[in-house]
């Protein structure tokens, strides 16, 4: 990827945050949906359980986002605190580390969302550029967490407009 210039990377930041906050609320919403009763939950062999997918995401956008705000990666593993091994404790993690993150991202000058950074040897792209990266990888993963839900005996909240579950907790709060 070519460099820019720090004025589009500021631009850049600009035009994602909103991004950036909303998906997270969203990702949040599925999380929270995990039945805590089974987050051991898998669809197959080869699969992460729920927990386990929720807390890749989770520890995934604090490595893109804090080496976005550091200026480069850490690719040491990032362990579960004791508090996150539930899906309600990972929750609140991701929370905690998202409003860091988030701050300190949003203060982040043009020329370090300029910068270019390494992601293992592989990618090569302004940092700013990590944030859009980093939003498909978290969508992606919450898509396949999305969909263990029903099967875990959990609702699937709002996502991109409603639900049958979030509809029908609509209704019933009508009633």
């Amino acid at each position: 990827m070519k460099p820019i210039t720090p004025e589009q990377a500021s631009f850049l930041l600009q035009f994602t945050l909103a991004s950036i906050k909303s998906e997270h609320a969203t990702t949040l919403g599925v999380i929270e949906a995990i039945p805590a009763n089974r987050d051991d939950y898998r669809p197959d062999a080869n699969s992460k359980t729920a927990v386990e997918l929720a807390w890749h995401i989770a520890a995934a956008e604090h490595r893109f986002y804090s080496g976005i705000a550091d200026g480069g990666f850490n690719f040491d593993p990032i362990p579960r605190p004791e508090g996150a091994l539930t899906p309600a404790g990972i929750a609140r993690w991701y929370t905690e580390s998202f409003a860091l993150n988030y701050d300190r991202l949003a203060a982040l000058s043009g020329e370090q969302l300029a910068k270019m950074l390494d992601f293992r040897g592989v990618f090569q792209m302004p940092a700013v550029a990590f944030l859009n990266f980093s939003l498909k990888h978290s969508i992606h993963h919450r898509g396949q967490l999305s969909t263990y839900l029903r099967a875990m005996g959990g609702k699937v909240p709002s996502i991109y407009g409603e639900s049958y579950d979030s509809a029908e907790a609509k209704k019933t709060a009508k009633a």
